[in-house]
């Protein structure tokens, strides 16, 4: 009997095809990466590290982690790489239970000023296991204020500093950061999960000279497979000799078992294409597009990602959006903006990004065309205002999406959306 799982890829494979996904933490691997990851690498078992190895058999795994070490050292210009990581959360955990350890403080963005649920977020087991001290932005420009960094850090005394976004539209200043850190003598953890693309190819200023680890998925602009990594500088050595070897144990065995040795290798890969001028070529076009867009919805960025208010179509709109885009074949995802005058689970804004996009082959000219769909969409949640009162909220947003997917302009933007993005090429799919 065939499996039920191979139709519902073909279904998922047509989405990608067919439909525009503009979600910033998303992306398309090349057919490389894909094969690696369905290879026969993911039938050894390789619990410990490299030379010291719980089970035998791992001569040639050895041979590929160390190889997948030294390719993300030459890429970002660190000293030490821990690449067992199984994603970006526990890559934070490990880093955050070796550093502070269990009920200690740390410092870190909040969720809903754009942070991370692992910087500390009462949802987050970060926000339990330590003294999560908190830092926003300011409400008016949505810039992160130093100031409240530095008065939060010499309150708390934090022993380390989280300098990481996840729907930050701006350059992050680790200059500034790293003259906090180093002023109340702290370790301070750069998770670049977002920007690591930008960030190795010059498109946004790199914190090796200042952090003394760093963290970061593989899957977002970095276009690898869903992975994380764990990266120590010289300058982390330099406080702490022994920092790579901790939060190695940190990571195996003091949070998980045996690695992924098809995902060490297919992260070996990407780091491979990352290495090529024609990855720079890449992440400069994602940059543009990304300018373009935020020029023709009206709203600034200097990174691949963009954080739409939608304060201006009324009260609460997110998850309307975010639906009725879908609807339209455009795929975003609901988020708070600082300072949120509704609710985290049914936000006042949306994320965007030109990531996956632009790998697909897609210039200026599209970005332009793509927002204007956009803003055709938007035009059809007017109205759509979240209820005040939460009681009324499961019901009227059952209502609002029975309407939505039954509006006509939707259909329309959708097949129009279908024609343009099925010219567009998604590696991997015929």
């Amino acid at each position: 009997m065939a499996s039920k799982i191979f139709p519902l890829i073909k279904e998922e494979a047509h989405r990608q095809k067919y439909g525009l996904e503009m979600i910033p933490s998303e992306n398309y691997v090349s057919e490389d990466v894909l094969k690696v990851l369905g290879s026969i690498l993911t039938n050894k078992y390789s619990e410990g590290h490299p030379g010291a190895r719980y089970y035998g058999g791992n001569e040639i795994i050895d041979k590929i982690e160390r190889y997948c070490q030294s390719l993300a050292n030459k890429l970002f210009g660190t000293v030490h790489a821990i690449v067992q990581p199984h994603s970006g959360s526990p890559a934070n955990l490990a880093v955050a239970l070796e550093l502070a350890g269990p009920g200690g403080t740390t410092l870190g963005q909040s969720l809903t000023a754009g942070g991370h649920l692992t910087y500390g977020a009462q949802a987050s087991w970060t926000g339990k296991l330590f003294n999560a001290i908190q830092y926003g932005v300011d409400p008016k420009t949505w810039h992160i204020d130093l100031n409240e960094v530095r008065t939060l850090a010499k309150k708390h005394q934090p022993k380390f500093i989280w300098v990481g976004t996840t729907a930050y539209p701006y350059q992050i200043d680790y200059k500034g950061f790293a003259e906090i850190a180093d002023e109340i003598e702290c370790f301070l953890v750069a998770d670049t999960s977002h920007i690591s693309g930008l960030i190795v190819t010059g498109y946004h200023p790199s914190p090796v000279p200042y952090a003394h680890v760093i963290t970061t998925t593989t899957h977002k602009t970095l276009r690898g497979p869903r992975g994380g990594m764990i990266l120590v500088t010289k300058k982390g050595l330099e406080k702490d000799p022994d920092l790579g070897k901790r939060l190695e144990k940190s990571v195996m065995p003091g949070l998980q078992g045996g690695p992924h040795d098809h995902q060490t290798a297919a992260i070996a890969v990407s780091l491979e294409e990352a290495l090529k001028p024609s990855f720079k070529t890449y992440i400069g076009q994602v940059v543009k597009n990304a300018k373009v867009l935020g020029e023709e919805l009206g709203i600034p960025t200097e990174v691949h990602l963009l954080l739409m208010s939608l304060a201006s179509f009324g009260y609460g709109l997110g998850y309307q959006a975010q639906y009725a885009l879908e609807e339209a074949g455009i795929t975003v995802n609901k988020n708070t903006i600082p300072g949120e005058p509704a609710s985290p689970f049914y936000p006042s804004g949306i994320r965007l990004g030109s990531a996956a996009l632009t790998t697909r082959g897609m210039k200026e000219k599209d970005m332009v065309k793509i927002a204007s769909w956009i803003k055709r969409v938007l035009e059809d949640i007017r109205g759509l205002d979240l209820p005040k009162d939460q009681d009324r909220r499961k019901d009227f947003l059952k209502e609002a999406k029975t309407k939505l997917r039954a509006n006509k302009n939707l259909k329309e933007i959708k097949e129009e959306v279908k024609f343009f993005a099925g010219k567009f090429p998604v590696p991997g799919i015929q």
